[in-house]
């Protein structure tokens, strides 16, 4: 057999550094993260060419101490952990010691580091893991890493390197992820001398997220806020109709840290389940607070996937804040119209032209007037389409009315008080009226599909089948009451061999909607009872489509359930261009915009659509 070498520490290393060292993106995430275990409230991450050529981690941490500096990057040195014991219950980014270690020995490295007892600070070079220079230096309090050249001595590594572009790409990714994960520090990312990311680092993570993300991710998201059986659950969460067509757009950090968890995933997706479009995921920034022993986070090189002690938990947990963050926290699409651009002289006579060039101010001081009666100051609307952009007018108080003021105020202080309520007097609690709902009124219908109603300052648009569909969903599943009409004559149905057993298999199952069903052998059926609501002639395609879901999932559950009621509410609803009366039409518009559960259909789309009187008035250009 081949001859057993022990391979030279050089050799051991440049090995090992492939665990920590990927590329570029995979430096800046561990050299950021023991920034962020430093302490630092203020990092600044510079790339040149990808990060390729050059990379500089710049903090305002703790720093490091003189004489540790050079064993900072010896292999499996750290002060995060000492014992075995320790790893049970991890609690910084960083803790296994590699990250100095691994990068220095496939890199041009230089520290500058002072700590704030220090009267000075040092200056530490290392390339290849061999060390170069090591002095004293003058540099502010923190740590600054610079690192040139990665994989020079390495070149056959340097080939799986993407373009500088690519490679930039993923750095800025991590950055990003890194500053979602940590609202209360501010970031700085600069790429080829322009600043790409900046964040204030006030702790508020919906700015963090505008800066990071952008204003139309922001605006699309509710808080969320739950805590349950020691598990907290924070953060926020898209509305449903701004579900992304990829999963792209979903964070999860947990104690810190940025991690991969399918069990966060399916819970938040599940919570969204008859809220969301078909085919679209949500879009969300949650941090799971956790004991730190219920989790192992030293099951991936990359500590980017974690293990849970209790996933029914974490799931639940997560399940039940982020539903409760949809039903309270989530509106009405609302459509936002843009303005046309007028120019209010256009729009004159020359008469009026004329008698607005004499009554504009030109920045002269406001008038003084003396007067004895009550001022009256006008509203927006006396002033038409040309609404001034001030309005100022001193009133000076003459002594007549300074007297009239003077005998009120003595009448109110001389006025007798209430005499305070005898707490000893047994009340009675009077019942809590609600406040009054405002009116719904039906305007017209359009394209035989949409109701167009107005409540308040807002009309909507009513999708009447997305509408209906959901108010029967509701009832279906909210009650499990469904009227049900027996057949005089039995309809058998005929289905593929597998549909035939599934609904066979799943009888129960059907009863639970208002189906009545039993073999009637040679891959037949026959239906003696269905919703009252459903059609004869639908029986075939709605068992071959609820055969199909059933395979789908696998297995009979509560989703089997619900896609059993999805199918009897989309069959029965309202069928778009379907003529109905205008008092139907009225109450579907109330039930609507009376409920705040009525706001998508059971396969995700929007029921209505608001449109505020201002933004109408916009387009109009009755107002700017």
């Amino acid at each position: 057999m081949p001859k057993i070498n022990l391979l030279e520490k050089h050799v051991c290393e440049l090995i090992a550094a492939g665990e920590v060292v990927e590329r570029p993106a995979s430096v800046i995430k561990e050299l950021v993260e023991n920034s962020i275990d430093a302490g630092a409230n203020i990092i600044t991450v510079e790339i040149k060419n990808g990060g390729i050529s050059y990379m500089r981690i710049t903090d305002n941490g703790c720093g490091i101490h003189n004489d540790q500096v050079a064993t900072a990057f010896l292999r499996h040195a750290t002060s995060k952990i000492s014992n075995g014991d320790d790893l049970n219950s991890i609690s910084t980014l960083g803790f296994r010691g590699e990250a100095l270690a691994a990068v220095c020995s496939v890199a041009r490295v230089e520290m500058l580091t002072k700590t704030r007892d220090e009267q000075s600070g040092t200056y530490y070079k290392i390339e290849g893991s061999q060390e170069i220079e090591y002095t004293n230096a003058g540099c502010p309090d923190g740590t600054t890493i610079i690192i040139k050249d990665l994989f020079f001595n390495t070149p056959a590594r340097m080939k799986f390197l993407k373009k500088d572009v690519s490679e930039g790409n993923a750095c800025a990714n991590v950055v990003e992820r890194i500053a979602l994960s940590h609202p209360e520090i501010s970031f700085k990312f600069i790429r080829d001398g322009k600043q790409v990311i900046s964040t204030v680092g006030d702790n508020n993570l919906k700015n963090t997220v505008y800066s990071v993300l952008g204003r139309e991710f922001s605006n699309s998201l509710v808080e969320a806020n739950g805590e349950n059986a020691g598990i907290k659950v924070t953060g926020l969460v898209c509305k449903p109709f701004a579900c992304k067509s990829t999963r792209n757009g979903q964070y999860t950090f947990l104690n810190g840290r940025l991690v991969r968890s399918g069990t966060v995933v399916a819970a938040v997706e599940q919570a969204y389940k008859n809220s969301a479009m078909v085919g679209k995921f949500p879009a969300f920034v949650l941090f799971l607070t956790v004991p730190f022993n219920t989790v192992d986070v030293n099951v991936h090189p990359a500590k980017t996937e974690v293990r849970f002690s209790d996933e029914k938990r974490i799931f639940d947990s997560v399940y039940a804040t982020v539903k409760n963050a949809l039903v309270s926290g989530d509106t009405r699409p609302e459509v936002k119209v843009s303005a046309p651009t007028f120019n209010k002289f256009e729009r004159m006579t020359t008469a009026e032209y004329k008698q607005a060039v004499i009554e504009t101010p030109v920045n002269e001081k406001p008038q003084t007037v003396e007067t004895s009666k009550p001022f009256v100051f006008r509203s927006e609307q006396d002033f038409g389409f040309m609404k001034p952009t001030k309005f100022v007018e001193t009133v000076v108080v003459t002594k007549e009315v300074e007297t009239v003021i003077e005998e009120k105020t003595v009448e109110k202080l001389e006025k007798p008080q209430k005499p305070p309520v005898d707490v000893m007097i047994e009340k009675t609690v009077e019942p809590i009226i609600e406040p009054e709902r405002e009116d719904v009124i039906l305007i017209g219908e359009a394209f035989g599909t949409y109701i167009v109603a107005q409540m308040g300052e807002s009309v909507y648009l009513i999708d009447k089948h997305a509408a209906h569909e959901r108010i029967l969903f509701n009832g279906l599943k909210n009650t499990r009451k469904i009227e049900v009409q027996s057949l005089l004559t039995p309809v058998t149905v005929r289905l593929a061999t597998e549909e035939h057993e599934v609904i066979v298999n799943n009888t129960e199952l059907l009863e639970i909607a208002g189906f009545e069903v039993e073999d009637f052998g040679n891959f037949t059926v026959a239906v003696r009872a269905l919703p009252s609501t459903l059609l004869k002639e639908d029986i075939a395609l709605i068992l071959s489509e609820i055969a199909e879901n059933i395979i789908k999932k696998g297995s009979v559950s509560v989703e089997a359930e619900d896609d059993l009621f999805h199918t009897v509410a989309c069959k029965a609803a309202i069928k778009a261009g379907t003529k109905i009366s205008t008092t139907e039409m009225q109450n579907l518009a109330e039930k609507v915009l009376y409920s705040k559960e009525i706001m998508y259909c059971p396969h995700g789309r929007p029921v209505a659509f608001e449109i505020k009187k201002r933004e109408l008035e916009k387009m109009f250009g009755r107002i700017q």
